[in-house]
């Protein structure tokens, strides 16, 4: 299976979960290391631009296509998650959903819902995995945002 990521073209071969480890995330508290990915290059591109000010082109990305073992896959349900789960401050619980998966170490991805597109999926990848060395980048292409999406 594919999923997209979309990086700044400094960090891009870094599959480590670094950035979400520092900084935390909708799904993870701060230091813990999970890759965010998504699962088309329209949403990789919405999840990067939700967190950008508006009139602010990104510029030095790269659109990364990574392909991932489908057979260690667990769902988050949608009908589980608690009320607020993707507003701009969600509930902290839901990052106990991430914290919980990481200790049970089963599975290799975690498929979330998108709190910026209904009906879409992220892809969370553990790095500490056993298996987290069948997580390779198929290609890594220079991006250029259109600069329709930012104008004011």
């Amino acid at each position: 299976m594919e999923v997209y990521r979309l990086s700044n073209a400094r960090r891009a071969d870094d599959l480590t979960g670094t950035g979400a480890r520092l900084a935390g995330g909708r799904w993870n508290y701060v230091g813990t290391p999970v890759l965010y990915t998504a699962g088309s290059r329209a949403l990789a591109t919405l999840e990067v631009l939700v967190h950008s000010p508006l009139s602010y082109i990104p510029d030095y990305y790269r659109m990364l296509t990574i392909r991932v073992p489908d057979d260690s896959i667990v769902s988050v349900p949608l009908e589980q998650l608690p009320d607020g789960w993707n507003t701009l401050t969600p509930p902290t619980s839901i990052k106990d959903i991430t914290e919980n998966w990481l200790a049970n170490n089963r599975f290799l991805l975690l498929k979330v819902p998108s709190a910026v597109v209904e009906g879409e999926y992220n892809f969370l990848i553990n790095p500490t995995h056993h298996r987290s060395s069948e997580v390779t980048i198929v290609s890594k292409q220079p991006y250029r945002f259109d600069p329709r999406l930012l104008r004011e």
